[in-house]
């Protein structure tokens, strides 16, 4: 790391430019006689730059460490949705559940899910970010482990809820932290990790779920609970919420462990602590304050977002992915299987992608890709239908279905997570991210409950349908979303309140 301003002024002023990182600044202690000679500038500014060194390690180590910790939560979100996947038949034929129960029990998840998103952002603000992913992970366990000890339908239901609840506040307070305790030129690659690990740990369902029997899958949803947990207690609060509760002391002592010891955050604390004291001026957040014209704008690209992710078929796809390849005469359990091998690879990918190219972009190259999937596993369900090429049926369903994942992985899944996280104000976070993960979960509900029944409308209809609403997508993105890459979420707030 070398010094960008070595002038006089700026080193007797403690403002050191270090590449790398952005600016940062660094009070530093000189004599008071002006007339150094040179080998003691040099010799300070050696000391800089390697203070700084030693700051940026540490932060990056310190934020790491959080988001890892954190999307322990998002591994076991992943669990949740992906486990009725490879179970279907071991529990129909143990537990006596008929087809249409059996997709009470798969889409069950979302009504609790519902739940837990209209709670979500007041556990959020009042307990903490980390209290509130404290107390998920603790319901998750109970509820895991009333399936796993089921002898019936209404203890599998009750459990599913309860799992459901918890991943409905997960899937809000995750992202948010991330997103608040990031820098902003490392916060989007990290905020798509929520993502990664959502498909991590429903890639983990689907492969461990075709190897062990459907109780003893319990334990891989178990494991991230433990281990968030055991994490948490190592990891400091949001400072933003921290700053925000007017909890001072704690809030510059979290802003310190994340940018690093040796780190100067006055500057971003003041940012932080001016952005709050301009919102207390305003009284506190109703519901209805969301349809006001400062707010409406962030409530559309959010709201809208989740509509178009679920109208693409996301939630189908993924609680039925075994018996879509079965309809299309392709083995259920090498399919899924399949799609756990791709799904943590390209979501990877996306995450690195996320602070280079964008989020709008990623979301319309992915949005053209889930249209691509879709379309062609509904070609091959028409062809089928009418019994042309079926030699081609199996491959093409195969295809699409695994464009369509590797799609929706890149872009689709994690972006409007992430954009959530960063559009609205933080005296509007926890009412208008609650409204965004509600819809998310509505829509969740209405597409994996309908499933089943669209597919016995018409499969390829059901696709097509899929296919439309991605089109859709591209077009929304492209004449709304913001592009976030690389601004503060001070800034941010500053250009979408031009934008009224």
């Amino acid at each position: 790391m070398g010094i960008v301003r070595s002038a006089d002024d700026d080193v007797e002023s403690g403002v050191v430019g270090a590449g790398g990182g952005g600016e940062v600044t660094a009070p530093l202690l000189l004599r008071d006689d002006r007339k150094e000679d040179a080998d003691a500038k040099i010799q300070v500014d050696e000391e800089v730059v390697d203070s700084c060194g030693r700051g940026r390690a540490g932060s990056l180590w310190m934020v790491l460490l959080s988001t890892a910790v954190a999307v322990c939560g998002s591994f076991e979100f992943g669990t949740c949705v992906g486990y009725s996947a490879p179970t279907q038949s071991g529990i129909v034929d143990e537990v006596g559940l008929s087809i249409s129960g059996f997709a009470i029990f798969g889409s069950i998840l979302t009504i609790g899910a519902m739940i837990g998103a209209v709670t979500s952002g007041r556990l959020a603000d009042f307990l903490g970010r980390k209290m509130t992913m404290r107390i998920s992970a603790t319901i998750c366990i109970f509820g895991w482990l009333f399936i796993h000890f089921a002898k019936g339908a209404t203890m599998l239901y009750f459990g599913r809820t309860l799992l459901g609840y918890s991943t409905g506040i997960l899937s809000y307070v995750v992202p948010v932290f991330i997103a608040e305790i990031a820098p902003k030129d490392l916060r989007g690659g990290l905020a798509t990790s929520n993502q990664l690990l959502i498909c991590s740990g429903s890639s983990a369902t689907y492969i461990v779920g075709t190897l062990v029997a459907w109780r003893n899958l319990v334990f891989v949803g178990i494991m991230p609970c433990l281990l968030l947990l055991a994490g948490l207690p190592f990891i400091p609060e949001s400072p933003r919420w921290l700053a925000n509760v007017g909890r001072e002391k704690e809030f510059r002592t979290s802003l310190q462990k994340l940018r690093g010891e040796n780190v100067d955050t006055s500057e971003e604390a003041i940012e932080i602590k001016e952005y709050i004291e301009s919102l207390q001026t305003f009284p506190k957040a109703r519901i209805q304050d969301l349809f006001l014209s400062k707010n409406i704008y962030a409530v559309t690209v959010g709201v809208g977002l989740m509509i178009f992710q679920q109208l693409g078929g996301i939630n189908g796809v993924g609680f039925y992915a075994s018996s879509i390849f079965t309809s299309a005469g392709f083995s259920g359990k090498l399919g899924t299987i399949l799609i756990g091998i791709i799904q943590i690879p390209i979501t990877l990918f996306g995450a690195i992608l996320m602070d280079r190219s964008g989020r709008r972009v990623l979301l319309m190259v992915s949005a053209s890709g889930t249209f691509l999937g879709c379309f062609m596993t509904g070609i091959s369900f028409y062809l089928k239908a009418h019994g042309l090429f079926p030699e081609w049926v199996p491959a093409l369903a195969l295809s699409g279905i695994l464009v369509y994942i590797g799609a929706y992985s890149i872009g689709m899944g994690p972006v409007p997570w992430v954009v959530m996280s960063e559009i609205f104000s933080i005296n509007m976070k926890a009412i208008g991210g609650s409204l965004v993960t509600l819809v998310s979960w509505l829509g969740s509900f209405a597409i994996s409950y309908s499933f089943s029944f669209l597919m016995d409308w018409s499969s390829a209809g059901t696709f097509f349908m899929f296919s439309a609403a991605s089109l859709a997508t591209i077009l929304f993105v492209a004449r709304l979303v913001p592009e976030t890459k690389g601004r503060t979420l001070e800034e941010i707030q500053d250009t979408l309140n031009s934008r009224r």
